[in-house]
């Protein structure tokens, strides 16, 4: 199956996209949501996430890609699931908001090491708070954070406050893209 951005805009669409008063997780209000878990989580938008990011990620090939936990989780399973069937494998990792406080204490999870160049994705960006944080974890353990990707920029504010970090994020739409 091959990335058809039109699908996935059309699934964004239908799925995600919802309209009335809302307050986002960075606090501010918005007219309209994009509850992009009913997208990553459907079998043809985790597809076509993946292979979105992919071919986001062509020219720039990370070890490993991850993001925060909960929201992050679906779309490294789905670049990872596709990477494995191809002949450029990717390794994935989860980011914890907090490190366990049992076991061996960590805040990244997963089968990375220090020095690793890995990618963080999300969801939505808006201003970017859970990416940003989840750039700060991986550093504290030591990951080369070489760039982030996200399924929709809602432009406001998160793409200069990566860029203020060093670490240029991608997406695979604006929310200008959707007429918002």
């Amino acid at each position: 199956m091959a990335y058809d951005r039109v699908a996935l805009m059309d699934l964004i669409r239908a799925k995600a996209l919802e309209f009335g008063d809302f307050t986002l997780a960075s606090g501010k209000k918005a007219s309209f949501y994009l509850d992009c878990r009913k997208v990553t989580l459907d079998p043809s938008g985790a597809n076509l996430i993946g292979q979105g990011m992919l071919e986001l990620m062509a020219d720039n090939y990370p070890d490993a890609v991850g993001g925060m936990a909960i929201g992050a989780d679906p779309i490294t399973g789905a670049i990872v699931t596709l990477s494995g069937q191809s002949d450029r494998p990717l390794r994935g990792f989860i980011v914890r908001k907090e490190a366990k406080q049992h076991g061996k204490g960590q805040a990244v999870e997963g089968p990375v090491s220090a020095g690793d160049r890995v990618v963080i994705v999300e969801d939505v960006v808006t201003t970017g708070g859970s990416a940003l944080l989840a750039i700060d974890q991986a550093v504290a353990a030591g990951l080369q954070v070489i760039g982030a990707l996200t399924i929709i920029d809602r432009q406001a504010g998160g793409a200069e406050a990566f860029a203020a970090k060093g670490v240029p994020l991608k997406s695979l739409f604006t929310i200008a893209e959707f007429g918002l």
